[in-house]
């Protein structure tokens, strides 16, 4: 299920010693949890570097608290706008050296790009300093609250959704009914179509009991109350699972796959008939149709 949630806080930033009292401040930053429909769970984090460690606990946390959807982490760090940086020497002078032997080694002549070199990893130092840690106790401390606000949004559209897969196993139960209407109808059709064919193929000398019989048996494999009772079953062991709640987004998909199954073979059976057959046709096209929308849905449940 879609939703969205953000949280914003800050953390007490250390002052290096010697540095100007201006600079020292807080760290404000911002968390953000959007989720969108996913067969599977699907994380993704866009995170500062250096926080690895963070992104494994809210990792950890993620997979505890949800079962399905493409969720998207992102944390950002806003400083002051009164920070101050001063060159890492040690970082920027290695790759000058390492830079101007590469070029004297091969003969080139060229400079490093000082754009190129301040965008190292590491090539700046921020005037203050955050502890190992702060940024990781000051994130989990709040992600709950993220989480909550999310699930808070994917809830009220869950219950969007139940709705509507009521809406939709209720057309199906009807569709059922309206093919145990005409079942009879159809079955005296076929079982009167049959025993002329029979007749016609086998002529005078054949046996009426026999062929009766035989008829009869075949009428027995084409009949389709099996399945309608089947799918009615299918039905109510559906809507049990929705109004219990939890992760039930793949026990309904699962469902939903063995009511398009008694679909399919009740159509198989009535193929070829006309009549009042053709309305059981309608009517099983029908389940199909509200059978596929209903899984359009499921697949947004956790």
């Amino acid at each position: 299920m879609t939703g969205f949630a953000q949280v914003k806080g800050e953390i007490q930033r250390l002052p290096v010693p010697g540095a100007k009292e201006s600079a020292n401040g807080r760290l404000a930053f911002a968390l953000s949890l959007k989720s969108v429909n996913h067969r599977f769970l699907d994380l993704h984090f866009r995170l500062p570097s250096g926080t690895d460690s963070l992104e494994m606990q809210l990792r950890r946390l993620l997979k505890e608290k949800m079962a399905r959807g493409h969720v998207e982490v992102t944390l950002s760090l806003e400083r002051a706008s009164s920070e101050t940086f001063s060159l890492n020497r040690e970082i920027i002078g290695g790759y000058i050296a390492a830079f101007r032997a590469a070029a004297a080694e091969f003969s080139l002549a060229a400079e490093p790009d000082l754009n190129a070199v301040l965008r190292i990893p590491g090539a700046l130092d921020s005037a203050t300093d955050i502890a190992d840690g702060e940024i990781e106790s000051a994130v989990m401390a709040r992600v709950g609250e993220a989480l909550e606000k999310l699930n808070h949004m994917r809830e009220e559209e869950g219950r969007g959704i139940a709705n509507e897969l009521h809406e939709r196993m209720d057309h199906l139960l009807a569709a059922g009914k309206s093919v145990q209407q005409h079942r009879r109808a159809v079955l005296q059709n076929y079982t009167e179509r049959l025993q002329a064919r029979l007749q016609e193929l086998l002529g005078a000398t054949a046996d009426k009991e026999r062929v009766l019989q035989e008829a009869a048996l075949l009428v027995d494999r084409s009949d389709i109350q099996e399945e309608i009772v089947r799918l009615e079953t299918h039905v109510r062991h559906f809507l049990a699972l929705l109004d219990q709640g939890g992760e039930i987004g793949k026990k309904l998909d699962f469902l939903l796959q063995e009511m398009n199954r008694e679909a399919n073979t009740l159509l198989s059976k009535t193929s070829g008939l006309a009549g009042e057959a053709l309305k059981i046709t309608e009517a099983g096209l029908a389940m199909k149709a509200e059978i596929e929308k209903a899984r359009e849905q499921v697949q947004n449940l956790e």
